[in-house]
């Protein structure tokens, strides 16, 4: 079948693509490779999303999904792979399980989390290194553990683990957090937190393969925090590789788009995170999302 639309990713840039493709009469196919929601689904509380407050990243997911399935739009579990252009002017994106065909494709693709690229780190995951502390933070209650990073996602990381660790130590490679002042005002006001600014990561200590300690190096020289679970929140990075071949992309791997979410490729649009831009928030990716779908279905009303 020849869908419309295609939207790649089903975040909540992907999700509100498919929401007004599917308004504006449009066929729309979503593809998502992992859990419909994207990263959203991992924060424990969302309280800056207008007329919201206080839901959950998970009920704000399945909420958007009732919504897209709700219109018809067909979403697939599977992973693209590859798109393509094809001489008709249509897209062939093919993925783990077979390929598709769509007049137009939004790619949504989102960010993957960063890892720090220390020894062992690799073969840590799942033995002491972590990436969602939603995911992962009950295994260690009662225990002593350590964020990396001064952003968002490691005040709020830090903030949940706080309610069930004995310890919380967030390391922060700069001399202030980069988050908002309110979630570092609530994780002041936690007595188990403590926070080592200027000190950063080098080495990870284990003992009978499972994670024992950090290694931190600071102002004063090195030294080795005691905890038995680590939470990454070190920044992300476009999920944009298996595209690079069609859309052009930045340095960093972001695809290259303004506003108005168009490439420079006709009938291709980017939307959310995985766009060059300087705010990535919940609310920029819904609005990019709208954007490109409104975009895609303008430019093919007017063959």
């Amino acid at each position: 079948m020849l869908y419309d639309i295609l939207v790649v990713g089903g975040g909540p840039a992907g999700l509100t693509a498919a929401i007004y493709a599917a308004r504006a009469g449009k066929t729309v196919m979503l593809l998502e490779r992992e859990s419909i929601g994207g990263q959203i689904v991992y924060s424990p509380m969302v309280d800056n999303y207008p007329a919201l407050p206080h839901v959950s990243g998970s009920e704000l997911a399945a909420k958007m999904y009732e919504q897209v399935e709700a219109l018809g739009v067909e979403i697939v579990s599977e992973e693209a792979v590859k798109a393509e252009k094809q001489a008709d002017g249509t897209f062939l994106v093919t993925t783990d399980y077979g390929a598709h065909t769509a007049r137009a494709v939004i790619l949504a693709v989102g960010v993957q989390h960063r890892r720090l690229g220390l020894p062992g780190e690799d073969e840590l995951v799942g033995a002491g290194v972590s990436y969602c502390a939603v995911c992962d933070g009950a295994f260690y209650a009662g225990k002593d553990v350590a964020v990396i990073g001064g952003g968002d996602t490691a005040l709020q990381d830090a903030l949940f683990l706080a309610n069930t660790c004995r310890s919380v130590t967030v390391v922060v490679r700069r001399d202030r957090f980069r988050g908002e002042a309110a979630l570092a005002q609530q994780l002041r006001a936690r007595d188990n937190v403590s926070v080592w600014f200027e000190h950063r990561p080098v080495g990870y200590v284990t003992l009978d393969g499972a994670l024992s300690g950090l290694n931190v190096e600071g102002p004063g020289g090195q030294r080795m925090l005691s905890v038995e679970g680590v939470f990454l929140a070190v920044g992300q990075e476009p999920c944009s590789a298996a595209f690079a071949d069609l859309a052009e992309t930045d340095a960093a791997g972001y695809f290259a788009a303004g506003e108005r979410c168009r490439t420079a490729v006709p009938g291709l649009y980017v939307a959310g995170d995985c766009r060059t831009k300087e705010i990535r928030q919940l609310t920029t990716a819904v609005g990019d999302g709208a954007v490109a779908a409104l975009a895609a279905c303008a430019d093919l009303n007017a063959y």
